[in-house]
């Protein structure tokens, strides 16, 4: 990853270092690194570090300061915190000139805190298409074996952390409730509801078990994992959950999705009917619903990868890089 440019690591000294905390980064020569380079624009991954909000007071109106963030507006809720937490967001991106936006949900976001049209550029959320997209067939099918999947079974995957703000719990109440013929689910990942998704499985198995997990996987084994279901969910109830980029993979390996309305690219990269679906957050009726209509047509599903694919194509970091650029040289 750090191939093909030049970069250096700057000393940290904070007491817990790590993205965790605000004060976990902090780095007290990074101001004089940056003059030293006298670059024609900086470009800061979030505000929420020591070391990123004095950089972008420190340079204010001497170096042009570009910001790139995912955050959206979709969990908001109305308090004296948020009228607080407004107040001080105007104040924090009243230092920055422009902001590369991720999607809509983003974009309202950094309008809402000032921002003006003439400070937005679009900059898609994107992931290296390509590996997802080249073909791992023979592996799929070996996947699918050790699985007992047979042909013309659909496997609908659940891929990232089983915590509470997933609902992958809500995804697997879904699917037993449904007691679908011939469909199959897989968890891939671990975290605080393993235990609890694994029990809940084995309960209900009956010696038919349709519910299968797999360990967090290195990102080498994702793209053969996509392609080895037929639909992709991502049942996020949030907060936290500001686009999902788990879906741009699914959709870049041809495979229809199924998300819920908490999940920041619902609104951009999700065409209902088109390449998927989307449902209310936490409602298991209406996940239901939705994923028993998305289960009733194997092959409108194949359909729905298809225009996935088609979609995410132009979501891709070569545009992502062709706008830093542009701007640049504007």
């Amino acid at each position: 990853m750090l191939e093909g440019y030049n970069y250096e690591f700057l000393t940290n000294i904070a007491k817990d270092p790590g993205s965790h905390h605000y004060i976990g980064i902090d780095n007290p020569d990074l101001k004089a690194v940056i003059s030293r380079f006298s670059p024609d624009a900086i470009l800061i991954y979030g505000w929420a570090y020591k070391s990123h909000l004095s950089t972008m007071r420190y340079f204010k109106g001497k170096i042009p300061l570009w910001f790139r963030g995912d955050s959206t507006l979709i969990d908001e809720k109305r308090s004296f915190k948020d009228i607080a937490r407004t107040l001080f967001l105007k104040w924090v991106y009243k230092n920055i000139d422009k902001a590369f936006y991720v999607g809509s949900a983003n974009k309202a976001y950094f309008e809402k805190f000032g921002l003006k049209p003439g400070q937005l550029k679009f900059a898609p959320h994107a992931i290296d298409n390509d590996r997802f997209v080249m073909d791992r067939f023979d592996e799929t099918q070996t996947l699918r074996n050790k699985l007992g999947i047979v042909d013309g079974e659909i496997l609908v995957l659940f891929a990232g952390k089983l915590e509470r703000k997933k609902s992958p719990d809500l995804l697997s109440q879904a699917f037993l409730e449904l007691n679908t013929n011939d469909v199959h689910l897989l968890f891939v990942g671990n975290g605080e509801l393993e235990e609890q998704l694994k029990a809940l499985a084995l309960r209900q198995a009956q010696g038919d078990n349709k519910i299968h997990f797999i360990d967090f996987q290195n990102q080498t084994q994702m793209p053969l994992i996509y392609q080895a279901c037929n639909l992709f969910v991502l049942p996020s109830q949030g907060p936290g959950e500001t686009w999902g980029l788990a879906v741009n993979e699914a959709m870049a390996a041809g495979r229809a999705v199924l998300v819920s309305d908490k999940v920041g690219c619902a609104s951009d990269l999700v065409y209902r009917g088109q390449n998927g679906d989307i449902f209310r957050s936490n409602d298991l009726n209406d996940l239901k619903s939705k994923l028993s209509k998305l289960l009733s047509d194997p092959s409108k599903l194949e359909q729905m990868g298809i225009k996935s694919k088609h979609i995410i194509s132009d979501w891709n970091i070569d545009k992502q890089v062709r706008i830093f650029l542009k701007t640049l040289n504007d």
